[in-house]
């Protein structure tokens, strides 16, 4: 008996080595993405010398012990890494009250809570007590959030004091650029091709060499053009550490990784308040227990009534995932729903999880070819995503306005405040109030009642 069988029980689970490889692979190529994209978002916050690639190198680190971790611990294909979203949350609403230090703190005390909540128990039933419609609306307005973060990168939308925002210079290189990424993208995702936000990537990547940055346009520079040895500068650049990539040299990486590290404030932290630290848990907790069942049904993993077997050992990876990645420096890990294009492919144990792992440790050689990738690449991916996850919206019944108006004050606050927290506690004031107007009062758990006084003081304490 091989060691995969007696680990993972193939035979048992109808499948085979080769089909548990295709599937850990065509995991790992769906959200790749996370490897350049999660540290475009972090360093908006973060500002060490060399950031971006300290951050990219803990995300790698988080996505692949964790992910390994999965695999042996629980027996699943299911896939984590430093969630979207929760990202931004980090690097837009946390980072910029405390700094980025209590942020990652703060992100270690969710993983903590996280963990106590997920051993006890408790976690099944904080999900039975929130609504539905507001799980929903919390997964599309962070949505609508991340998008409104892409389109401001790709410099689509720029600020504006009368209107908040206007339309950007379209005719600059980068942005111009950055559509074409989105056009792209948007064709290989409706073609259903796996691995298409990676793909759009690598593509906008590549035509980066075609198009002046936008001083060299204004320079006198073509908008599109072969500039190679012509000393003009383009949006996509080599970077200098690409030597790195042959000599397989990790100690750049490692190095950056230091920067970001064990750099964990909890004083700041705490002075953050309750609001934050529960916006961190409560988007964890839905995003991660949605994917765990939705993906468990994909594979034929639920019981009878529906439950997902091992729960509770999916939801402490994903907590002990959650520190261990504050600790190396980047953000909240989670359970990614691209785990179900592996399940597609037949994946179905601990395997798939654990190719996918070491296809990301893998990755730690090529990070000097993740550094070569221009903003203009990875804002259409924030876009994609944020569309994708605005499909949420069509599990809310807006049938009924005492569902809908909550709803769609926690989609709206979150990118008009610019802050997943401040969204969320506006659904929690809003749902019982709404309801309790309409003589419904009744229909609410008392826990959402509970929250809604917390929210209230969140706000004008």
């Amino acid at each position: 008996m091989s060691f995969f069988e007696k680990q993972f029980k193939l035979k048992e689970h109808r499948t085979n080595t080769r089909t548990e490889i295709i599937a850990g692979i065509t995991t790992f190529m769906t959200m790749a993405y996370i490897i350049v994209v999660n540290p475009g978002i972090l360093t908006a916050a973060i500002d060490t010398p060399n950031a971006f690639q300290g951050v990219m190198t803990a995300t790698i680190l988080a996505a692949a012990l964790t992910t390994i971790l999965m695999g042996f611990v629980t027996n699943y294909p299911f896939a984590l890494a430093s969630g979207m979203g929760l990202n931004a949350f980090f690097a837009f609403t946390v980072a910029p009250i405390a700094g980025w230090e209590a942020a990652l703190g703060a992100v270690l005390i969710s993983g903590i809570a996280f963990f106590v909540l997920a051993i006890t128990g408790i976690i099944n039933w904080i999900d039975a007590a929130v609504p539905g419609s507001l799980k929903k609306a919390v997964a599309a307005g962070i949505g609508l959030f991340i998008a409104l973060i892409g389109l401001k990168n790709a410099g689509m939308i720029l600020p504006y004091p009368d209107t908040l925002v206007t339309l950007g210079d379209w005719t600059s290189p980068p942005v111009l650029l950055a559509i074409v990424g989105l056009a792209i993208t948007a064709a290989l995702i409706a073609a259903k091709i796996r691995g298409g936000i990676l793909l759009g990537i690598i593509i906008t990547t590549f035509l980066g060499w075609f198009f002046p940055t936008a001083e060299a346009y204004e320079a006198g520079a073509p908008l599109i053009g072969w500039f190679f040895g012509t000393g003009t500068e383009t949006v996509t650049q080599i970077p200098s550490g690409l030597g790195s990539f042959v000599t397989l040299n990790l100690g750049e990486n490692f190095s950056a990784l230091g920067e970001v590290a064990f750099h964990l404030d909890f004083r700041g932290a705490i002075s953050l308040g309750f609001m934050v630290l529960f916006a961190l848990v409560f988007v964890d907790l839905f995003d991660t227990m949605g994917t765990l069942l939705g993906t468990g049904a994909r594979a034929g993993f639920l019981d009878d009534k529906g439950r997902l077997p091992k729960v509770k050992q999916a939801m402490i990876v994903d907590a002990v995932g959650t520190g261990f990645g504050a600790v190396m420096g980047t953000s909240t890990v989670t359970t990614y729903v691209e785990s179900t294009a592996g399940v597609s492919e037949g994946g179905r144990t601990g395997m798939t999880a654990v190719v996918t792992g070491a296809l990301f440790l893998l990755a730690l050689f090529f990070t000097p070819l993740a550094l070569m990738i221009p903003g203009a690449a990875t804002a259409p991916a924030l876009i994609i995503v944020g569309v994708l996850m605005m499909g949420a919206i069509s599990g809310i019944n807006f049938e009924d306005f005492t569902e809908a108006l909550p709803a769609f004050l926690t989609i709206s606050f979150m990118p008009f405040t610019f802050s997943i927290a401040d969204g969320i506690a506006i659904g929690f004031i809003s749902y019982p109030l709404v309801k309790l107007v309409s003589g419904r009062g009744k229909e609410v758990n008392w826990f959402i009642y509970v929250l809604a006084a917390i929210s209230l003081i969140h706000f004008f304490a």
